[in-house]
């Protein structure tokens, strides 16, 4: 079978795809790839391409969905499939870059646990029995990571590129996913994706926000399985 390769997002290892993992490794080969090393999208996805096998599934989440948009930028005949989820096709916006400059200030100043827990993780997640548990975890995931890593994905998204030609001239089978009550991530802009790909499937996930991969993982397990065995 193809290997899958998993991008998480930001601030986040393999653990956010931790239900996926335990689904799929059983059938094929699952490598989740680190975003952690370099300041830019472009030389991140460089390094995804590098250790990725010669042809491979690709499903990137949030900051990962960027990345993987990427690699199919710069490689689009090494990618079977590509499933994008809760993520942004779009150049950031000179509004959310200078809401960055103060958290990178913060994160250099010792505080990087404040800035994950005052200003990003209370965005995250739908109000469902898990929130607690997962927000534990994406909290123990940031501060493994660590400021430096927080500060280089700062300064990659904050320049990251346009992919909206790379998804109009995107052929293959895509899956659109996110949760019904992303607020990062609206839904609105992945109806925008589905549309710039030709025959791209959207699917919703009701009860998740942001990381639906932990939120609801039976529903996204689903979603994704019907896109790998499409």
């Amino acid at each position: 079978m193809t290997p899958l390769v998993l991008l998480p997002g930001m601030m986040c290892d393999a653990r956010l795809f931790s239900p996926q993992i335990a689904a799929f490794s059983g059938r094929r080969t699952v490598v989740c790839a680190p975003i952690s090393g370099r300041s830019s999208v472009e030389e991140l996805a460089s390094d995804v391409l590098a250790d990725a096998p010669p042809r491979f599934a690709l499903a990137g989440l949030s900051m990962g969905g960027i990345v993987a948009m990427e690699v199919l930028r710069q490689a689009p005949g090494r990618i079977a499939r590509i499933a994008l989820l809760d993520t942004n096709p779009l150049a950031e916006t000179d509004a959310v870059k200078f809401r960055r400059f103060p958290q990178m200030l913060a994160v250099r100043e010792g505080k990087l646990a404040a800035v994950m827990r005052d200003e990003m993780k209370p965005k995250y997640l739908s109000d469902g029995a898990k929130r607690g548990e997962i927000l534990s975890l994406c909290m123990d995931m940031a501060l493994d990571l660590g400021p430096h890593v927080f500060l280089a994905q700062s300064r990659a998204l904050m320049d990251r590129p346009d992919q909206s030609a790379t998804l109009s001239k995107a052929k293959l089978p895509t899956l659109i996913l996110c949760g019904r009550d992303d607020s990062l991530c609206p839904v609105s802009r992945h109806e925008l994706m589905a549309q710039m790909i030709p025959d791209a499937q959207l699917e919703i996930i009701e009860g998740a926000g942001h990381l639906p991969t932990l939120e609801q993982p039976e529903k996204t397990n689903d979603a994704l399985t019907r896109w790998l065995e499409e």
